[in-house]
């Protein structure tokens, strides 16, 4: 990913608030599932990290994407965007 298309991404996630939260119990299978669903659904996600969590904001993003075969856009604070293409969406995001 170049960084004007990450700089894109990362403009369109501006707006948007988070919708998966990193709790005490870490990245559960449950979590990953929610995250795979939602990238599939949007392609862009926002996730937070809360304070309870026990890794850091970057380990979970890395590790989340990972899972999901997404692509970690952004880490700021506490909060991460994540980024997979759906090839099955006429309408999705094309960067």
């Amino acid at each position: 990913m170049t960084s004007k298309q990450r700089a894109a991404l990362r403009g369109m996630a501006n707006t948007m608030e988070p919708i998966l939260f990193v709790g005490k119990g870490g990245l559960i299978d449950t979590l990953i599932k929610q995250a795979d669903d939602a990238l599939l659904a949007r392609e862009l996600v926002k996730g937070k990290l809360l304070e309870t969590a026990p890794l850091s904001v970057r380990d979970a993003a890395a590790r989340l994407a990972d899972a999901t075969g997404a692509a970690v856009v952004q880490v700021i604070g506490r909060t991460f965007v994540l980024y997979r293409r759906n090839e099955k969406k006429e309408n999705g995001i094309r960067i």
